[in-house]
């Protein structure tokens, strides 16, 4: 006889009853019913006790990664996909998932590995009036447009390719269970399923996901535990550029981050994109050239800032690309230290070309572009935009950050040297306000701490 239960739709807590308030995770209303077949009796057998066996006994093979042929994905995986392993890759809706995994797939195939696609959002047809953009290479992928749980495992015992790819995991449903598809039982069972076929055939699955308003993966948090590596694929619609990251990677960094850009033939790779955002950069007020780090790699971006006075209380703070509340540390720190008061000014930031930045290496970058577009003085370095990095901690103070010399190398490359970042000379963020408002209001070019 089916029983009902109430899972949560965020963390995959179960409880007999109906909550508010999630008991597990302490969400409200995130506990949806659903029906689920009567606990199976199973026999209790005494086990055996294991025998520990110490870290440096430990046999580990070498891991033979797969490459996908595309160089940011390969990256951000940490050299390849590994067999056996699953992916999570989620983003928003036309982000450009489906793409960039069709065109992983048609070089896997090019390359000799057998390769799957199961599309359960899309025909066959639709899927491929999206591949003959790609080449010749995508429309020779296999696919199987199914979206019953056991059709699609049985294909993978059959075929046992070496990579395959599942549109989407919220499509998917097993006839076991009477939810619909996407709920958390759903869900749960898919990834159980999908895992023990990847760890017993060796295959490498990826598996697209669906996100929520606000930008997270959706589906339960027990989904992201059970896959071996989570990829989030950021930007904006209406722009050219994406970028990937990594937030879990059991087989590498998760500080890597790989740029694309969006083309009629597809997301292309951009091998160099401090060169395309460094040529589109700025000398007007409120432009300032951000030496970042993001995994490994030295980025160059340009930070816009616009101050605009305003009669609404309290006024605007908006950012795009980095977090609105270091955009609020950065502001209170100006208007204590540096005496710049805008409390009856909106205040917007953002980084051009819809690149995401999270490290508070930006703190100056982002100081700088709203003093400048508050005073209306364009701080330059010749007739090139300034470029700066640095942490501003809360009593005013430049902070160092990690990977100095790589910063200054890349911005060196591009001739946006010297740089303005925390040195034994320059430690505050007062002393780095007059040293660039000072000379650029005189006609000079300011004194630079590196």
């Amino acid at each position: 006889m089916a029983r009902t239960a109430f899972a949560c739709s965020a963390c995959g807590h179960q409880s007999a009853k109906w909550h508010g308030r999630c008991p597990g995770c302490g969400e409200w209303n995130t506990l949806v019913e659903e029906r689920t077949g009567p606990p199976s009796a199973r026999p209790r057998n005494r086990a055996s006790a294991l025998r520990p066996v110490p870290l440096g006994q430990v046999e580990a093979p070498a891991l033979r990664r797969l490459l996908t042929g595309v160089g940011e994905l390969d990256r951000v995986l940490g050299g390849g996909l590994v067999p056996g392993s699953l992916v999570l890759l989620g983003g928003s809706p036309g982000i450009g998932k489906s793409t960039i995994t069709t065109g992983a797939l048609a070089n896997l195939t090019a390359a000799g590995h057998k390769a799957l696609y199961v599309s359960g959002e899309e025909s066959a047809a639709q899927v491929k009036l999206r591949a003959e953009r790609l080449g010749e290479r995508a429309l020779s992928i296999p696919i199987v447009a199914e979206t019953d749980l056991d059709a699609v495992v049985a294909t993978l015992e059959a075929v046992r390719p070496d990579v395959c790819v599942v549109d989407s995991v919220q499509t998917l449903h097993s006839n076991a269970l009477s939810s619909v598809a996407g709920s958390v039982a759903q869900v749960r069972e898919v990834a159980d399923r999908l895992v023990a076929a990847a760890k017993r055939r060796d295959i490498a699955i990826v598996l697209v996901g669906h996100v929520t308003k606000d930008g997270a993966l959706a589906g339960p948090r027990v989904l992201e535990h059970l896959v071996d590596c989570v990829l989030q694929l950021e930007g904006e619609r209406e722009r050219s550029y994406r970028t990937l990251r990594a937030l879990k990677n059991r087989f590498g960094s998760t500080n890597e981050v790989g740029v694309f850009e969006m083309r009629d033939t597809g997301l292309v790779e951009v091998a160099d994109p401090s060169s395309r955002f460094v040529a589109e950069a700025t000398t007007a007020p409120g432009s300032v050239v951000l030496c970042a780090m993001e995994g490994s790699r030295p980025l160059l971006v340009e930070v816009q800032a616009l101050v605009a006075p305003t009669q609404v209380v309290p006024p605007r703070r908006i950012s795009n690309g980095i977090d609105r509340n270091r955009l609020s540390l950065v502001l209170a720190v100006l208007a204590r230290h540096a005496r710049l008061n805008l409390g009856s000014s909106d205040v917007f930031v953002s980084v051009a070309g819809g690149v995401r930045v999270e490290e508070p290496g930006a703190d100056l970058a982002v100081a700088l572009a709203v003093a400048s577009a508050a005073r209306g003085v364009s701080v330059t370095n010749g007739t090139r935009p300034l470029a700066a990095f640095g942490e501003i901690g809360l009593t005013g103070e430049l902070r160092f950050v990690p990977h100095a010399e790589r910063r200054l190398a890349e911005a060196s490359k591009f001739g946006l040297a010297p740089v303005l970042s925390p040195t034994d000379s320059c430690r505050s963020l007062r002393a780095a306000l007059e040293s660039v408002l000072a000379g650029a209001a005189g006609g000079r070019a300011p004194p630079r701490a590196a």
